[in-house]
């Protein structure tokens, strides 16, 4: 059985895509942090990323690779920055902070209910 082909299974992998390149922004923020004229970086909200898989499905793009791993995660400014310092530069280390920790809290929650519907299904497939 193809987990991918189950719209649960699809839309909780894409989450996890989404939320991985949202905790790689968020590093390479941290990692400029005293870059002169660095600005803050995010991805661009889940919705729109769905959208985007979604389109790449329908037009046969992202056929080929799995849970839709053919279309990347756009980034953005980060339009919620804190402030920004005298070098132009707007990270702002315990804002990324933040966000890192509320990513990775997100990523455990949509890996735990990827895993348990995993188990549902296997259960009703097994009856064990």
């Amino acid at each position: 059985m193809n987990l991918d082909q189950i719209s649960f299974f699809r839309l909780a992998s894409d989450r996890l895509e989404w939320l991985s390149s949202r905790q790689k922004v968020i590093a390479e923020n941290i990692a400029n942090g005293d870059t002169p004229g660095y600005r803050a970086r995010d991805v661009a909200p889940f919705e729109s990323y769905v959208q985007a898989v979604s389109q790449a499905t329908d037009s046969g793009a992202a056929a080929a690779e799995p849970f839709g791993s053919a279309v990347p995660v756009a980034t953005v400014d980060a339009p919620d920055s804190w402030s920004g310092d005298l070098s132009g530069n707007t990270v702002v280390l315990e804002q990324q902070t933040v966000k890192a920790g509320e990513t990775a809290v997100q990523y455990r929650l949509a890996a735990n209910l990827y895993r348990k519907a995993n188990e549902l299904l296997s259960l009703a497939a097994t009856g064990k």
